[in-house]
């Protein structure tokens, strides 16, 4: 059992012992029943306390029970809640540190609930695609009011339980506890002063009622509609906690069940679940144990001033971290500087950054023109120009200085950080750190593993990335990593749809239709056409064979790099992001199509977003094949995270399975007859083959 049973003096206490966060597992579920049976049936016992074991009350399901035979086993958490509810002897809930989804509402089914102050209360279903499934949208508007039920259930934000305690009128705690330390006390002797008490309080039978309900339900949904419309469950709370103001108890319970069954099966709810857990497997790597000893991080130093030098020295700033930034000349890293603080006063401005806060943050950071200024660093990082002659200059110099033990990283793109390694004399130390720009923004950092690379090393980096609150994922050595190389095939795909008839504003409309946050031409002009450019002249060296279309070169060779020039696939006026569509560019286009002896055709949406994104799924089964990802997961939180792919879509494999690996490859042979594409470039990855052949999805 994880569940603990101890009488104290006439209080049975069952407490949840199931680390970390008390998770409502099957054992646990059995356990609480089983202690609840042996407190009722102890003549000696006149009331029960439920609480936490550790750090948390509970933060609700089991997560390693989705998806298994034992998330449906009984007793369910609704039969907990039951078993509570009918209790002939008082039960209190002692919550404390976390109290959150199923947790919470396993609170709400006790008689009486006593609170830690700093306790954080949620009902989080909502960033799973569900409702909360064990009545929290009937019960927590009987104890907390309408309004601020569904604000608290649709949000799914935590929210501290003194801040709840302070809501008039609130029946969610009947007392609050001192302080954390005295809970326990305070719970036994709350329990022995209410264990006479009958009839037993149930919140199921307080009234549920909205002055203006028919308007405020309306009001509701039109708000949700707005800023969820991707999203079916924020609307389906809405209906939930409307039902509890006009259904029975018992009634308003079943239809809860009803939506939260359905929501379980609708793509959406599956592609966040997945999220949910492909973000918690990105911490873990295969060969390195969760055990390994890691190096202390206490200080920080960046090579490079610039756009991504900058972004990359905020994280560390913001995380309480010591950042020195090395430039070659003054005027380099007083403009480094200028910027890093004119990003944290437009913070300030907008309300997200106290003055206080800013002012320790600046004063953290310190910057140099020597590089023995950096031999005391833990970390550092090199983010100069992408050259492999640029990166052995620097590294020379970073293995001349730095301290033995010292973790020296790139924030290379695509450069091969074995050869960055072999620069220097201790190659084990050398990892790459690839941040997505703004780096200071971007959730993604690519943790690149070369192939002398420590564990202790690897762990350490993926420990930082945590602290700087990145999503890290591992990515093994090849080029363009993990992101960068599935991005050059959905580049490719989007060239060969300019060549057989689409704008670059047509096929921008169908990908961000489709979910993208930016199409591959917008996506193109922010981050510079060059840099693609670059890559491409590289390729016609050492990759003859790969075919492009030549409409990305000519809009290079126009000087049309994107919005730093004012110009790319797009024009942009001064001071302005807005992508005008260019008379010019579809102009240059057309006549290429014309060298190139194809008259155009209509290409459906359809069309233009299977080709983009299966390119995308292609790629990454090749990565997964060649040991560059470990799990389809990595790869879509990396596009998750660091490429705008539509988080309700779950990421490009997860997609892909949900469209069906059979569908996928049947797909990939009808874009191979197409004698303007590149039927080459259409093979299906053997490993996804293989899946399709066996009717199988990505893990």
């Amino acid at each position: 059992m994880t569940a603990e049973y101890k009488v104290h003096g006439s209080v049975a206490v069952i407490t949840l012992a199931n680390p970390p966060v008390n998770g409502l597992g099957l054992a646990t579920r059995q356990g609480i029943v089983e202690g609840l049976g042996r407190a009722n049936a102890d003549a000696a016992v006149t009331s029960i306390v439920v609480t936490g074991a550790g750090g948390a009350f509970s933060g609700g399901a089991d997560i390693k029970e989705f998806g298994t035979d034992k998330s449906l086993q009984e007793p369910n958490l609704l039969s907990v809640i039951a078993a509570i509810e009918n209790s002939s002897k008082p039960v209190v809930a002692a919550v404390h540190t976390v109290a959150m989804g199923g947790g919470l509402e396993l609170a709400l089914g006790c008689h009486y609930r006593i609170a830690a102050p700093g306790c954080s209360l949620a009902l989080p279903e909502v960033k799973l695609g569900l409702i909360p499934g064990a009545g929290g949208t009937q019960r927590l508007p009987r104890v907390l009011g309408v309004e601020a039920a569904l604000n608290l259930i649709v949000s799914g934000e935590p929210v501290k339980s003194e801040l709840i305690a302070a809501v008039p009128g609130q029946k969610l705690f009947d007392k609050m506890a001192a302080s954390a330390e005295a809970l326990a006390a305070e719970a036994l002797a709350f329990a022995q002063s209410v264990a006479d008490v009958r009839p037993l309080p149930l919140v199921r039978n307080l009234p549920c009622k909205h002055p203006e309900g028919d308007a405020y339900f309306q009001f509701a949904r039109n708000m949700v509609k707005g800023m969820a419309k991707n999203y079916p469950a924020p609307a389906k709370c809405v209906d939930a906690v409307e039902a509890a103001t006009k259904r029975k108890f018992a009634d308003g319970m079943l239809f809860e069940r009803e939506v939260f069954i359905n929501l379980m099966w609708t793509p959406e709810s599956r592609a966040l679940r997945h999220l949910f857990m492909a973000e918690r497997a990105a911490s873990k790597i295969p060969d390195v144990p969760s055990d390994t000893a890691k190096r202390e991080i206490k200080s920080v130093a960046v090579i490079g001033a610039g756009t991504m030098g900058g972004g990359i020295s905020m994280n560390f700033l913001n995380a309480g971290i010591p950042v020195k930034i090395l430039e070659t000349k003054q005027e380099a890293l007083d403009r480094g500087v200028a910027t890093i603080k004119k990003n944290y006063e437009a913070q300030v401005k907008k309300g997200k950054l106290k003055e206080d806060k800013y002012a320790q943050r600046m004063a953290l950071l310190t910057t140099t023109l020597d590089y023995a200024d950096l031999k005391d660093a833990d970390l550092v990082i090199e983010a100069v120009f992408e050259e492999l002659g640029v990166k052995e200059t620097v590294f020379k110099q970073l293995d001349a200085v730095m301290k033995p033990g010292a973790i020296l990283a790139s924030n290379t793109s695509t450069l091969d950080v074995d050869k960055i390694a072999a620069f220097t004399k201790r190659p084990e130390d050398v990892v790459g750190m690839h941040f997505f720009s703004p780096a200071n923004v971007m959730k993604l950092l690519e943790v690149v593993r070369g192939a002398k690379t420590s564990k202790d090393v690897l762990a350490t980096v993926m420990a930082i990335g945590k602290k700087i609150k990145k999503t890290s994922v591992v990515s093994g050595v090849c080029d363009g990593f993990i992101g960068n190389r599935m991005i050059e095939q959905y580049s490719r795909q989007a060239g060969f749809l300019l060549d057989e008839g689409c704008t670059p504003q047509q096929v921008d409309k169908a990908v961000e239709k489709f979910g993208f946050a930016m199409g591959p031409f917008r996506m193109g002009d922010l981050a510079g056409n060059d840099i693609g450019w670059a890559i491409r002249k590289r390729r016609s060296v050492e990759r003859a064979d790969m075919k492009y279309s030549r409409t990305a070169d000519k809009l290079c060779e126009l000087g049309r790099f994107g919005q730093k020039t004012g110009a790319g696939w797009y024009d942009y006026q001064a001071g302005k992001r807005d992508a005008i569509p260019s008379d010019l560019v579809n102009k240059m286009i057309e006549d290429h199509r014309k060298e190139l002896g194809i008259t155009p055709r209509k290409i459906s949406d359809e069309e233009i977003v299977q080709r983009l994104v299966f390119s995308l799924v292609n790629e990454g089964a090749h990565i997964l094949e060649d040991g560059i990802a470990s799990k389809s997961g990595d790869i879509d939180m990396v596009y998750l995270t660091g490429y705008g792919f539509p988080i309700y879509r779950g990421g490009p494999m997860h997609y892909a399975s949900e469209v069906g690996l059979f569908n996928v490859v049947q797909a990939m042979d009808r874009f191979a007859k197409n004698p303007n594409d590149d039927a080459q470039f259409w093979k299906p990855a053997p490993l996804l083959a293989k899946l399709a052949a066996e009717g199988k999805a990505f893990a």
